[in-house]
C-alpha cells in the first residue's frame, strides 16, 4: 500500500452498500462486468475513495472509485 493512502473501514457501510459495491465490478483482465470482488480494502487517496479487492473469477486486482452521490 502507498503511504499516501488513508485506510477506511469498509465494514462500517450498510450491508446493502457493501453487497452492491462487492458485486458491481469491472475486471480489466477478464474484460467483464459484475464478476464480484473478494478481500475488499477501502481507502482514500488524494481525496478520492477507492475499494480494491480481487476478481472473483481470475483473482486479479479490481478497483472501484466510490463517489458521494452513489453512497
Amino acid at each position: 500500500m502507498s503511504d499516501d493512502r488513508i485506510p477506511r473501514d469498509f465494514s462500517l457501510r450498510s450491508k446493502e452498500d457493501r453487497e452492491e459495491l462487492l458485486l458491481h465490478t469491472w475486471c480489466d483482465h477478464c474484460q467483464k462486468v459484475d464478476l464480484g470482488m473478494s478481500d475488499p480494502v477501502e481507502y482514500e487517496l488524494h481525496g478520492i475513495i477507492f475499494l480494491e479487492g480481487k476478481c472473483q473469477l481470475c483473482g486479479e486486482v479490481v478497483m472501484t472509485e466510490i463517489t458521494d452521490d452513489e453512497f
